[in-house]
């Protein structure tokens, strides 16, 4: 059986990446940057998975997931934030989604998540998982909140609570491996 997944999310390198490597392990896989291009995805190719970020411009994911659900009962959705909390997590299950995943998440992690549908047929990703260094969780997140201040190092400093100088200088250096 073919195994279809809709992957949106407004970050276009996240999205495309994630893509390439579904594509990579036999997907069909179909995109979608907002709601209205979901919505017209999902009533148009039925994906049976997708993976829907919470943040997007427009309507947010959560209005997303709950008229998914409606238009297309049998898809199985795996929620992606970067803005993690237990509200949000509880909404997104009680609205229909099958489970809920801070960013970034690799398509091991997202594998894993679907894989507890035993209906779908989905194999889990590598189990070797090995969970990233906190030099690398504290780079990933200090790059998530530059990007969303639009590159702006001193509101991004404002909401990190750090000086400008001192996020200035963990941006020059490189990001740690692991």
């Amino acid at each position: 059986m073919e195994q279809t997944i809709l992957l949106v999310d407004d970050e276009d390198f996240f999205r495309e990446r994630l893509a390439k490597a579904f594509a990579k392990r036999g997907f069909t896989v179909f995109t979608a940057a907002n709601y209205d291009e979901a919505m017209a995805v999902i009533g148009e190719k039925k994906p049976a998975m997708a993976v829907v970020d919470l943040k997007m411009p427009g309507k947010s994911g959560l209005e997303l997931i709950a008229a998914a659900s409606e238009a297309s009962p049998a898809m199985r959705i795996v929620v992606l934030t970067g803005y993690g909390s237990i509200a949000t997590a509880a909404e997104a299950v009680r609205l229909g989604a099958l489970y809920y995943l801070p960013k970034p998440a690799d398509v091991d992690d997202i594998l894993n998540a679907f894989a507890r549908d035993q209906s779908l047929g989905v194999a889990p990703g590598d189990e070797g998982f090995e969970a990233p260094s906190l030099a690398r969780a504290e780079w990933e997140h200090i790059n998530r909140v530059l990007h969303d201040c639009g590159g702006n190092i001193s509101a991004a400093a404002q909401k990190l609570g750090i000086h400008r100088r001192s996020l200035q200088r963990k941006l020059q250096k490189y990001p740690p491996a692991k």
